[in-house]
């Protein structure tokens, strides 16, 4: 997950560290952006392709696309700037033409096309396009015909996620991975596939996104002679009166991501619904504060993974809060923190030293980390890492999630994102699900950040598997949980990497 800074520093290291000269990483990322667009519009090249280029080494990445698809009988035209090319987008446009690409001169109709292919601005570009670049980028717009863009369409800030206009892409190609804009204007870029073209191994310490293969083989496995005690004992603890409902989804996603026991410490009226409403769960009556009932206390010391907060409540003050700090004082195993827990805990959250991972969406992250609170809500990409390092500045070992479009998790070893999901988990009760599913995998012996990215790419497929057959529109956390069963047998059979994509988002469902 790269900034325009990073993308250019691994071109750098591409050419100076790894002596890949400039126009070897250029052809190989014509040819490869040329291979998906064959794959991906097949059914319209015949109708023709029209290159719109830029100056730059962007554009010369278009007129080797360009000249790709001419040798394969298609039918190019192309349009451009009178700017000064750089010299690898000079050389590259020389070959485009004498293999015949036909050039449009300037000022003249666009023909008709089944594509048209954005190859204006790159990654490094910032604030709304200018002329002459602002006229073709406005004609690509009125154009008819879907769109590619290579990088990024035109008027997209790939580092901020900016969206200035006017293009917008069905088809993105993007070489090494992923731009931060890619994920942030979704809506803008369409399909978006990274391509390999041959850079050297990234900066570790860069934002990585997580995909089903890696999450398909750090899932923990069943074995034949398990039983309900291998698989994970859970706590749920939360559910006062009238919100059983929020620790009723935590039970269920757990259940359904594998987990063998799940206790429930509920106010009694919410003890009372679960047992008539979800008998699959233990349940354990407390008051929720300010101190721990034995029998609670027993519980804490039974689970193998706890979760606090979901329908904690935010009632009766000092005597809410002194219970939160008692469950982190006394708890050993792993917990998520999540939901009212953040306001029972407000300074707090670093108390104990039993490990932890923390859910929180931005509202939560703002009373959890006031001093952060712009941070969160202007770059989230980095908010998660500087939260953490507030909290790890004490004792505690941690995770921090923060929820929302794309999702990023920060721990010791690094960053990561997930940009699976779609809006039907913008409904009350997703939140809880993910608990379940992060403790789930906890208690199956996963570290904070494994567990967490997870849970999150878990959900996000889940959703977008049950708004597959219910609608985003429709779909509801019960339909998500039903959802996994298909997302295991999906991740044990996943289809083989196609050279050269190395990972492919797809625009998520609306409707």
């Amino acid at each position: 997950m790269l900034t325009a800074a990073e993308a250019a520093a691994w071109d750098t290291r591409a050419r100076e560290d790894a002596a890949i000269p400039s126009r070897v990483l250029m052809e190989a990322a014509g040819r490869a952006a040329a291979q998906v667009i064959a794959r991906e519009f097949a059914a319209v090249l015949d109708q023709g392709v029209l290159l719109a280029a830029g100056f730059g080494n962007n554009g010369g990445d278009g007129w080797v696309v360009a000249r790709v698809l001419r040798a394969m009988g298609i039918r190019v035209s192309a349009c451009e700037t009178a700017k000064d090319r750089s010299r690898d987008c000079e050389a590259n446009r020389r070959l485009a033409l004498a293999d015949g690409v036909a050039l449009l001169d300037a000022g003249a109709s666009w023909p008709a096309a089944g594509l048209v292919i954005d190859a204006l601005l790159g990654t490094g570009a910032g604030g709304p396009p200018r002329d002459p670049l602002a006229s073709l980028a406005r004609a690509i717009a009125e154009h008819a015909a879907p769109v590619a863009a290579i990088d990024g369409p035109t008027g997209l800030d790939l580092t901020s996620g900016e969206a200035h206009g006017p293009v917008r892409a069905a088809l993105t190609v993007t070489f090494g991975g992923f731009r931060r804009g890619h994920l942030l204007q979704r809506e803008w870029v369409g399909r978006v596939v990274a391509v390999d073209i041959g850079f050297p191994p990234a900066d570790p310490s860069w934002p990585m996104l997580v995909t089903d293969r890696w999450a398909g083989g750090v899932l923990p496995r069943m074995g034949a002679a398990m039983h309900k005690g291998d698989r994970g004992r859970i706590l749920v603890i939360g559910g006062d009166r009238g919100m059983a409902g929020a620790a009723m989804h935590v039970a269920r996603s757990a259940f359904a991501c594998g987990a063998g026991l799940v206790k429930l410490a509920l106010s009694e009226p919410s003890v009372r619904a679960a047992q008539t409403n979800f008998p699959d769960a233990l349940t354990v009556p407390t008051v929720l504060g300010p101190g721990l009932e034995p029998e609670l206390e027993e519980a804490v010391a039974w689970a193998d993974a706890i979760v606090l907060g979901p329908g904690l409540g935010r009632g009766r003050g000092d005597d809410r809060k002194a219970f939160a700090a008692a469950v982190l004082d006394r708890a050993s195993a792993p917990l998520v923190i999540d939901a009212d827990a953040f306001h029972a805990l407000q300074g707090k959250l670093a108390l104990g030293t039993a490990p932890r991972v923390l859910t929180p969406h931005p509202g939560e992250f703002a009373t959890a980390f006031p001093d952060l609170a712009d941070l969160g809500r202007d770059d989230r990409f980095a908010a998660p890492a500087e939260a953490l390092a507030s909290l790890m500045a004490g004792s505690a070992t941690a995770a921090l999630l923060l929820k929302g479009v794309p999702t990023v998790i920060a721990e010791p070893r690094g960053v990561r994102v997930v940009a699976a999901g779609n809006p039907s988990l913008a409904t009350g009760g997703s939140g809880d699900l993910l608990a379940g599913c992060i403790a789930a995998f906890l208690a199956r012996g996963l570290g904070l950040g494994d567990a967490a990215a997870l849970g999150a790419q878990a959900l996000g497929r889940a959703a977008e598997i049950a708004s597959a057959r219910h609608t985003v529109r429709a779909s509801r956390p019960e339909d998500v949980s039903a959802a996994f069963p298909v997302l295991w047998r999906e991740w044990n059979n996943l289809p083989a990497p196609e050279p050269p994509s190395l990972a492919v988002l797809d625009l998520p469902a609306v409707d």
